[in-house]
């Protein structure tokens, strides 16, 4: 392989070593790129040594786009990491390599040229103020050679030849986890296959609640505990754990993979917040699915500015509360028997510091009478898609919760507690969009082999094929950064801003290929009857919650600036 920015399309083995090197050389000139586009923000969007929120506001696209350098950067990391150790294990084959070498020719073009914030939103580096002098820096050999010759046709078109020849694994290329991951990984894939692929669109299409039977056969799999201690009656396992069931489930049905999204949020808070009595009682019903939950945080009118929250909770003489206010955009609220429920304990206070965070208990409801509970009302709100557990207003008015049920005993730690689970959440929504990206490729690859047009399949066309072997190579871009951020809270490190990284990058991986899948089907893909529609309609919240993009990029920003 010559570093002259002839075609890299076939690897072959022999020169594996030196697309490693390649790739490897690449990475230092992103990352001084970085550091000059933070040094010029920072001093930008400085104010008496601080940096001003005024200021970030003012100059957010520059900002969101150091977010989104920097997730990039990261990312071409991951990847050479992951290249590295499969290679030293003997298991970076021609997939892989071809993988590799596409991301880095993609990824770094991108990064010079225009990083794809969305559809209808490209940052150049220009923007961050940086000059042609400064991009530079970018100038070398090793970059000039991939960006040339990394992501062409050839091979994006020999990706694609490989992957119908591998169409029997479940991942398209090694994805890097040991044995036990992958063990994990497919036990889950059989089950979405068997049991939640042949129903899912039925459910989206009727816009029918999951089964409880789905439910029940999750909780005996163990997925509602899974990385909840032993000691409270769960599994114990990684957020990699994790990030693996909750990929193959939302493979088959983003719904299905995000039930355990409920349980990871209320069990965080309280292994973090709770009290030794709320942990004992709490997290082994948690963990069995004995007690669904549903987080109850969002407002109307207010969306991601939490700190706003009107909702009151006043404490009565008894050492109870009565809750009275609004929510919104609560998932699968009428099933549940506890809410994790964020309300404002001090009256005197207008922003995050007077919030407390509650456990609080109430009536699973039925078709009939879908909220029960005295004091509590709630209504449908009609969805595009993600429609497997619903979305509800609730409406709080005289609702009785027990005072052992502020978490942690202490009022005004609500804020704080909630912050301290967003990283699991975030990692395991970048979990769902990559199931979700997935899906997408293995129904266009499918129906791009069984459709044919003007005498051949619709996979021997180079642009079907080039769709096709971009949503292969960012779904393992995307899963490297997840997994990556996984390992970091495993290890107990901070990592909101790796986790936010890989949920922002993955959620816009997730709607690509959801896009570019529903291109393949062409007409038919706008048809109801096909997955590929119900698919596009679930890609499409994912940039949304959990923090929206521009949120997401927003708090990445603040962070590196800081």
């Amino acid at each position: 392989m010559a570093h002259d920015g002839q075609d890299l399309g076939n690897v072959a083995p022999v020169l594996l070593d030196d697309l490693l090197t390649l790739t490897g050389a690449a990475i230092a000139p992103v990352d001084a790129v970085f550091e000059i586009a933070r040094n010029r923000l920072r001093k930008e969007l400085t104010v008496d040594g601080r940096i001003s929120a005024a200021l970030v506001e003012q100059h957010q696209t520059a900002a969101h786009g150091l977010a989104w350098l920097a997730t990039y950067a990261e990312s071409l990391r991951q990847m050479q990491k992951w290249a590295e150790a499969l290679n030293a294990d003997n298991k970076f084959g021609e997939v892989e390599a071809l993988i590799h070498q596409i991301a880095f020719g993609e990824y770094l073009w991108q990064i010079y040229g225009g990083i794809q914030m969305n559809q209808g939103e490209v940052l150049r580096l220009q923007d961050m103020g940086l000059s042609q002098e400064d991009m530079r820096a970018m100038m070398v050999p090793a970059i000039q050679a991939l960006t040339q010759g990394g992501n062409t046709q050839a091979a994006r078109i020999r990706l694609v030849a490989l992957m119908q020849e591998r169409s029997a694994e479940i991942t398209v290329g090694t994805s890097g986890l040991d044995d036990e991951l992958e063990m994990i990984r497919e036990q889950f894939r059989r089950y979405a296959v068997e049991k939640v692929e042949p129903f899912a669109h039925e459910w989206h299409l009727k816009d029918e609640l999951i089964p409880m039977e789905v439910i029940e056969e999750l909780a005996e799999m163990g997925v509602f505990g899974l990385t909840i201690p032993e000691e409270y009656g769960g599994f114990g396992l990684s957020k990699a754990s994790m990030c693996v069931v909750s990929e193959e489930l939302s493979r088959g049905y983003i719904g299905v993979g995000s039930l355990g999204t409920r349980s990871e949020i209320a069990a965080e808070l309280i292994i973090a917040g709770g009290t030794e009595e709320q942990k004992q009682k709490w997290l082994p019903k948690l963990a069995s699915a004995e007690t669904l939950p549903t987080a109850v945080f969002t407002e109307p009118n207010t969306g991601s500015d939490l700190g706003s929250l009107r909702t009151r909770a006043v404490k009565g003489a008894d050492g109870d509360y009565t809750i009275t206010g609004n929510k919104t955009w609560i998932t699968h609220a009428t099933r549940t028997q506890v809410m994790t429920l964020l309300a404002r304990t001090d009256p005197n206070t207008t922003d995050y510091k007077g919030l407390s965070m509650f456990l609080a208990e109430k009536t699973p409801g039925t078709d009939e009478n879908p909220f029960p509970t005295d004091g509590m009302t709630g209504g449908e709100i009609e969805v595009l898609g993600y429609r497997g557990m619903k979305e509800y207003e609730l409406g709080f008015d005289g609702f009785q919760v027990k005072g052992e049920n502020l978490l942690g005993g202490e009022e005004g730690k609500g804020f704080k507690q909630l912050m301290e689970t967003f990283e699991s959440a975030r990692i395991q929504t970048a979990a769902r969009a990559i199931g979700v990206a997935q899906s997408a490729l293995d129904l266009s690859m499918q129906y791009a082999l069984d459709r044919k047009q003007f005498g051949k399949a619709l996979i021997n066309f180079p642009r079907v094929a080039n769709k096709l072997a971009m949503m292969a190579v960012e779904i393992m871009v995307a899963r490297q950064l997840t997994y990556f951020s996984a390992f970091e809270k495993d290890e107990g490190r901070r990592c909101d801003v790796e986790a936010g990284m890989a949920k922002l990058l993955g959620a816009r991986v997730a709607w690509a290929a959801a896009d570019n899948g529903l291109q393949i089907h062409g007409g038919n893909g706008f048809a109801l009857e096909y997955k590929i529609s119900r698919v596009l309609c679930d890609a499409r919240i994912l940039n949304i919650f959990e923090g929206a993009a521009e949120i997401q990029a927003q708090v990445i920003a603040r962070r590196l600036l800081g």
